[in-house]
Parts: structure tokens; C-alpha cells; sequence
């Protein structure tokens, strides 16, 4: 008796979960840290020399810091939040989305789109919670409809009606970025939950229809218009296309931005100018600390310096996808590939814009670039794969003991 009683007090004991990955926790605050100096590298010579930011230095930093604060409690509470409880509240979570996404369409245009919504001081873009709440929802409704997800009419269906519902929400401000990022990160997701590779491609086809629809709807609508803002929002979709194939061509309009950023990938040489000595920044480069910053960190750091980066983001990216695929949870497991998705397809989509891989769509470079929105949901996502990290890494003797216990409610019917 002593024994089962010793026995019952040392199971008691036990801890219910495991702790959080240290490295993919180091790996992201070492990349928040590293953007945070990057952002104070790329603005400060800028918001030093202007009057709309006070002449002061830190203009962007302080701020930054803020939402650095703000995002580090959000991602602990995160974590030691049980990631199956997003299983329960995916649905309020994707209605107040959605009513945000509703919200925005009715803000002030800023930069040619509808994508922000002012809290105080602060702005908040939507789209970023779009991003993690469409993931959440996926997963769920995947992992709730097993095998019957298979069923093309009533598994598959159900499921691209809810991420044609937000993309389109999203294409309403419009912000074809973030659309794209969304999409194919959903993609992601209802492939790693076994949907078939034609219905896949045949939704992609059907995608790419109606955003050209979309598109070519409004085009002839603003044809319509006498409005001069019609023909300049034809002229900027143009510009961009035209300064992907040849930004030379249009080297004083949309090419710009493409060619001051080839430039400073170029003067960074191999081993980089040092930082803090980018010449691009100096107002050459439009946003430097935004949708720019990688081409700073090329100019201050070289080649030497970008790859170091880029291999650190790599493991982090392939650190948080090993989690994922660890998880004995269905749930765990796609929410992990989603937001590890998530942050791979827009980093490629920031790096591969400002390089002239891929068409400029403006978009942040997670971690790295100034932004809130963005920040903060960045870790709230880590937070939720530190908490699916918890159950990847079980002490040894809490499996022994679920095990033991198992077998005596066997024994004992």
C-alpha cells in the first residue's frame, strides 16, 4: 500500500507538460532583436533629418519597442496556453476577422489602400490576424472532418469557400500581397491535411480566374470613371509588372524602388559597408525600415553577412516545421506547417519582391521589418508553436506514467 501510495504522490508530482523549445524561443527573440536594430539603422539618419517625425532618432524605435513588449507577453501567454484550446475558439476568433476585415473597407485610404484601422496613435492592419485565424480555422475544420475532408463536395468545398471568402475581403482594400501569402499558405495547409493534388490545382485555376475576373471588373469600372484616381490605380498594377520584367524601363516610375534596392544589394559587396554606413537609406530607398530593410541588411552586412541571416532564418523556419511534424495531435500538426508556412512564404515573398525574383507586392519581412500588426501576431504565432512545442517535448516519465495508467483502466473493466 505504501508503495501505490508513493506511487500515486510521485505521479501527482509529475509535470502535465513538457517545456517549451529553448531554441525556437532563442531564435525568435534573436531575430526580434536583430530587427529591431535593423529598424533603428534604417530610420534614423531619416527620421533625424525630418520635422514630421520630430527630428528625433528613435521615432521608430520607441514605437517598435512597444510593440516588442506587447508581443513578447502576448507570445508567453501563448505558450502556456494549451494550443487545443484554439481548437474550440477558432470560430469567434475567425468572426471577429471577418468583422474587422468589413471594418477596414470603410477606413481612410492610406498608400492607395484600405488597410489600416487607427486605435489612438496606433494603427492596426486586419489582414495580419486574417493570416493565423484562417490557419486556425482550416486546421480545425480538416481535423474535425477526418476522412470526410477527402469528399470533394462536402469536405473540400466548405473549406475553399471560407478562404475565397477572406481573400476576397482581403482583395477589397486592396492588398494583393497579403491575398497571395494567404491563399498559398492555406493551400499549404489543406495539402499537409491530405486533400487530393487535383482538387488543389483545380482550385488554383479557379483562383487565378477569379482574381482575374476580380481585376478585370474593376478595371473596366475605373475606365468608366472620370476619376483620375481610376487611372492612376491602372497605371500603378501596370508600372509594377513592367518594372519586374525591365525596371530600367521605367526607371523614374515603378522601376525606382526595384533598382535603389538591386543597387544596395550591390555596394554591400561581399563583406558589406558596415553597419549603420547604408548610402541607399539616405531617401534613396522608399520605407527602408519596412518593405526595404532586407536591402539595407545586404548593403551594411555583404554577402557574408546576408547569408548568415538567411541560414539563421532557414533553421529557424525548418526548426518550427520539425516541431510541427513531431506533434501526435492532427491539429498541432497543421497549425504548426501553417504558421511556419505562414512566415516562410511572406519572407520569400519580401525578399524575393525586392530582389526582382518575383513581382514587388510590398510586403514586411517577419520579425525583421518595422510594423505591429505584423509583430504581434508573428508571436502570437510563435507563442502557439512554443505551446505545440510542450507537447513534443513530454518528459520521459510522463509517457510511462500514461502508459501504466492506461493499462490499469484496461485491467480494472
Amino acid at each position: 500500500m505504501s508503495n501505490r501510495k508513493g506511487t500515486t504522490k510521485q505521479n501527482v508530482s509529475l509535470p502535465k507538460r513538457g517545456t517549451p523549445d529553448f531554441q525556437l524561443l532563442i531564435l525568435t527573440l534573436l531575430l526580434v532583436g536583430f530587427g529591431l536594430v535593423m529598424v533603428f539603422s534604417a530610420s534614423s539618419s531619416l527620421t533625424l533629418a525630418s520635422s514630421k517625425f520630430g527630428n528625433d532618432p528613435l521615432y521608430f524605435i520607441k514605437r517598435q519597442v512597444i510593440w516588442i513588449v506587447l508581443g513578447t507577453i502576448v507570445m508567453f501567454i501563448a505558450m502556456n496556453i494549451h494550443y487545443s484550446k484554439f481548437k474550440k475558439w477558432y470560430v469567434p476568433i475567425f468572426i471577429i476577422t471577418v468583422i474587422l476585415l468589413l471594418v477596414v473597407a470603410f477606413s481612410e485610404k492610406i498608400n492607395g489602400a484600405k488597410s489600416w484601422l487607427s486605435i489612438g496613435k496606433l494603427g492596426i492592419q486586419p489582414t495580419e490576424l486574417a493570416k493565423i485565424s484562417i490557419i486556425l480555422y482550416i486546421s480545425a475544420l480538416i481535423t474535425k472532418k477526418g476522412e470526410r475532408f477527402r469528399d470533394f463536395r462536402t469536405g473540400y468545398i466548405p473549406v475553399m469557400v471560407i478562404v475565397g471568402i477572406v481573400a476576397g475581403l482581403i482583395m477589397m482594400q486592396p492588398d494583393l500581397g497579403s491575398c497571395l501569402i494567404l491563399v498559398a499558405t492555406s493551400g499549404l495547409v489543406i495539402y499537409a491535411g491530405g486533400a487530393s493534388m487535383k482538387h488543389i490545382l483545380g482550385s488554383i485555376a479557379l483562383l487565378v480566374l477569379g482574381v482575374g475576373l476580380v481585376i478585370g471588373a474593376k478595371a473596366a469600372i475605373d475606365s468608366l470613371s472620370p476619376s483620375d484616381k481610376a487611372t492612376d490605380t491602372q497605371d500603378y498594377r501596370k508600372g509594377r509588372i513592367v518594372a519586374f520584367l525591365d525596371p530600367y524601363q521605367v526607371a523614374e516610375g515603378d522601376g525606382y524602388n526595384i533598382i535603389q534596392s538591386l543597387t544596395a544589394l550591390g555596394q554591400g559587396g561581399v563583406s558589406g559597408s558596415g553597419f549603420g554606413k547604408s548610402i541607399q537609406k539616405l531617401d534613396y530607398l522608399k520605407y527602408p525600415y519596412t518593405d526595404f530593410i532586407f536591402p539595407v541588411i545586404g548593403e551594411e552586412f555583404g554577402f557574408l553577412g546576408t547569408s548568415i541571416f538567411l541560414m539563421l532564418y532557414l533553421y529557424f523556419i525548418w526548426r518550427g516545421i520539425l516541431i510541427a511534424l513531431r506533434c501526435k495531435d492532427p491539429f498541432g500538426t497543421l497549425v504548426g506547417i501553417g504558421i511556419m508556412g505562414l512566415i516562410a512564404i511572406q519572407a520569400f515573398v519580401n525578399i524575393g519582391g525586392v530582389t526582382n525574383t518575383i513581382p514587388l507586392t510590398g510586403v514586411t519581412l517577419p520579425f525583421i521589418s518595422y510594423g505591429g500588426s505584423s509583430l504581434l501576431v508573428s508571436m502570437l504565432c510563435m507563442g502557439i508553436m512554443l505551446s505545440i512545442s510542450r507537447e513534443t517535448n513530454l518528459p520521459a516519465k510522463e509517457e510511462v506514467t500514461k502508459s501504466v495508467t492506461t493499462v490499469r483502466q484496461v485491467r480494472s473493466r
